[in-house]
């Protein structure tokens, strides 16, 4: 195979994007570890007067991550994640407005790999959010796993990531005077298992959860697709049935989340390594569906509601595919 070198000439801001994007999948992959290894050597070489302080502080502060969190408008501005939104770029299109008097949850589809197109439009303040939607505030709910590890807790709550926990989502949609958003990546660490080049499997037939908690809260549903998400990564073959996805999916079981074994560019070419290929991503945000609020509701007022949302994701993709390249005949599928 002959390898495809990086030009020399390559602009600055380019060179920056790519640090940006650079930094963004090495926290993501290596953070929490080294978060968690400074901890330990912390205790190793007995600097009690940095790691007790900080522990009595986390014991106290533990259920922070289901309280809302603790963002930093300072972390969320900084000037890395505005070459990261350019690297690909990623876009913010809004097809209805939204009443600020209001909770929502918004279902985030599809998971990809790394889950580019939430961060980067949720998490940061270098989309369009705020000039689009006024008035309105985003959660991202993402694996309480990482907020058991020390340091990088810190770290993701200063994004605006909160648990994914149905006691953080409650506290974020029992805001009484509306203006709050939950962000939830439905299909979850499963569906990234899927998240290949071309092709748009959505697990959602079992995830019924959030539909539960915008009746009982009243919420309404915003269904989210980001449209380029899957293209950045390429993972190894992994069928179902394949030895390979039988371990990823054991794994997933036994530790909460999956390990895709993707690749994409290098930093100085383009044929392998672990950066994203630079490819557009354009997060659609569709039509609210109103939800009167039930705080008991039955298995049947539960179904007719998950039913309605599928129909309406699926109204989504099919309404905006065709602007994004997407051939006439792909189609979501539900798993």
């Amino acid at each position: 195979m002959k390898v495809e070198f990086a030009p020399l000439n390559i602009p600055l801001a380019r060179r920056l994007q790519t640090a940006a994007v650079l930094q963004w999948v090495l926290s993501f992959l290596l953070l929490a570890q080294v978060c968690i290894g400074i901890i330990v050597i912390l205790i190793i070489y007995n600097c009690w007067f940095l790691y007790v302080p900080y522990m009595i502080w986390l014991y106290f502060d533990w259920s922070t991550p289901e309280q809302g969190g603790r963002r930093s408008k300072w972390v969320r501005s900084w000037t890395v994640w505005k070459y990261f939104k350019d690297y690909f770029p990623i876009h913010l299109i809004k097809t209805w407005d939204l009443d600020p008097s209001h909770n929502y949850i918004f279902g985030f589809h599809p998971h990809g790999v790394l889950v580019a197109g939430a961060f980067g439009n949720f998490c940061t303040n270098y989309s369009d959010f705020e000039e689009l939607f006024p008035g309105l505030t985003t959660y991202l709910h993402v694996l309480p796993f990482w907020f058991r590890c020390p340091l990088f807790r810190e770290y993701l709550m200063s994004s605006g990531s909160v648990s994914v926990s149905k006691k953080s989502v409650s506290h974020v949609l029992s805001k009484e005077e509306g203006g709050n958003i939950s962000v939830i990546v439905l299909g979850g660490a499963e569906e990234s298992l899927d998240a290949h080049p071309g092709k748009f499997t959505l697990f959602i037939r079992q995830r019924k959860g959030f539909v539960k908690i915008a009746l009982t809260h009243g919420a309404s549903l915003v269904p989210v697709f980001s449209f380029g998400e899957n293209e950045l990564f390429k993972q190894v073959n992994n069928p179902e049935g394949s030895w390979l996805r039988t371990v990823q999916e054991k794994l997933q079981k036994v530790m909460g989340f999956a390990l895709p074994l993707f690749h994409a560019r290098g930093i100085f070419q383009y044929n392998f390594g672990l950066m994203p290929y630079r490819k557009p991503i354009h997060t659609v945000v569709g039509r609210p569906i109103p939800v009167h609020q039930t705080l008991h509701p039955s298995p049947e007022q539960i179904e007719e509601l998950h039913q309605t949302y599928m129909e309406e994701l699926r109204k989504l993709f099919e309404a905006h595919k065709r602007k994004y390249g997407i051939p006439e005949h792909e189609t979501l599928i539900f798993k």
